[in-house]
């Protein structure tokens, strides 16, 4: 029996030996196989995938030449004359040449280069566009699906595609669709309503005749509406387009404001995460409503996330999050921090001034300035003698000196200064000095 079991082994020993061998060989062979320079693109030198001539006359690969195009050349990269135009013929000659000589060669491993699909003309963006109108208008549901579904479906093909549907300013059609659609029935028109959404996640800046048709109070209610149901795409997709919104038009914060159960919806948003790009918008939406709403009202909007418990949920969030979801649940802090209500919620967690003292360059310089400009508004004043004492225990007098050297913005800079001098009043209540800490600081504050 052992005598069986070594032969076996030798045979299966020998089996992989001819097989490397064979793997080597047509590797060998594959390197001795020389490639027509004429399949080559002049540019990234491999084998073109889908050969396209310029107006000089000169064949590229597509991806490459519209790398050289989209960052501003305005010549020919081979010959260097300047471009008449920047229109791209497919050289449907020369690739079905590579297509037989990939497969003449398959022996040698090379694969055959496929078929590329024809780039959408903004002439088709454009006319698609148009009907989406009229069947819209109609109250045409089927249709619509169909064109939304067709403008998707080439997004997904190339970013050529995407980029080309954007140009053509499809966002601003989707938007006054979306519209005239939320405008009917919410109900009716649901998942015509999603798909037009998630498809202008990705088409911003819409313009501002699309803007205009998106910051209307039916078209944010329709959102909203989005924000309290169970399809966790549609939920997602809502927020990510109000943050752009808020981006682009700060003055469609007095509207969202005004939506009964918004505050909510966004607060389950964060305190149930669906992905980090979602946390993020509604970190995001959360911050400029505060932000940009009338200062008449501001402070109903900032005593429902308060009493809602969005500090503590925040304070839980930064204990371990990614770097971006730091910043800005940070910003967020500290913007309530600004609301006497936002303060005490602050004063009266265990952990606020433990992780924000933490923050402090250790993540980016975004959360130090927030971390800071947070620190600073909690042991500012008369009655924050703990505040001040517990920063000092954690080492944020020396967080704070560090900064100071490294360099920071004029406000900050400002903050931290009036910190330090507050901070040293309790110095010598406080056995929180280490020499190390300031072994590379070229100067003392």
């Amino acid at each position: 029996m052992l005598h069986k079991f070594i032969v076996t082994m030798i045979f299966a020993w020998r089996r992989r030996k001819d097989k490397g061998k064979k793997k080597l060989s047509k590797l060998n062979s594959c390197k001795e196989l020389k490639v027509p320079s004429h399949f080559l693109c002049p540019i990234s030198l491999d084998l073109m995938k889908d050969p396209v001539t310029l107006c000089t006359g000169i064949s590229y690969d597509r991806e490459n030449i519209e790398k050289w195009i989209d960052t501003r050349n305005t010549t020919c990269p081979v010959t260097n004359q300047p471009l008449r135009n920047f229109d791209l013929i497919p050289n449907h000659a020369i690739r079905k040449m590579i297509q037989d000589w990939c497969v003449e060669n398959k022996n040698y491993g090379i694969e055959r280069v496929p078929t590329p699909r024809i780039p959408v003309s903004s002439c088709e963006i454009s006319e698609i566009c148009s009907r989406l109108m009229v069947e819209a208008q109609r109250g045409n549901e089927k249709k619509c699906k169909e064109l939304v579904g067709r403008v998707r479906i080439l997004a997904k093909e190339s970013e050529r595609n995407k980029k080309c549907i954007v140009e053509c300013g499809t966002g601003s059609v989707f938007s006054e669709c979306f519209e005239i659609l939320s405008n009917v029935s919410v109900g009716i028109w649901e998942e015509l309503l999603k798909d037009l959404l998630s498809a202008l996640t990705w088409m911003f800046p819409i313009g501002e005749e699309g803007k205009s048709k998106l910051v209307s109070s039916t078209s944010l209610r329709c959102m909203a509406w989005f924000l309290k149901g169970e399809d966790l795409s549609a939920r997602q997709n809502a927020v990510i387009v109000m943050k752009e919104l808020l981006y682009y038009d700060q003055s469609c914060a007095n509207v969202l404001m005004e939506i009964q159960d918004l505050a909510e919806s966004l607060y389950q948003m964060v305190k149930v995460p669906i992905c980090p790009s979602a946390t993020k918008a509604s970190l995001m939406v959360i911050y400029s409503i505060i932000s940009y709403t009338s200062s008449e009202n501001v402070n109903n909007i900032v005593s429902k996330f308060v009493n809602m418990g969005l500090v503590s949920l925040i304070l839980e969030i930064l204990v371990d999050c990614e770097k971006s979801i730091t910043e800005k649940a940070l910003a967020v802090l500290d913007i309530l921090c600004n609301f006497q209500e936002g303060k005490q919620k602050a004063y009266e967690h265990g952990l606020t001034i433990a992780l924000i003292a933490k923050k402090i360059i250790k993540v980016s310089e975004m959360t130090t300035e927030c971390s800071i400009s947070v620190l600073w508004k909690l042991c500012k004043g008369g009655n924050n003698e703990n505040s001040v004492i517990e920063a000092l225990e954690l080492g944020a007098f020396q967080k704070l000196l560090v900064v100071l050297q490294v360099g920071c913005g004029e406000k900050t800079k400002e903050k931290a200064t009036e910190l330090l001098k507050l901070m040293n009043l309790y110095k010598d209540r406080v056995d929180c000095f280490d020499g190390s800490t300031f072994m590379y600081l070229k100067k003392s504050y």
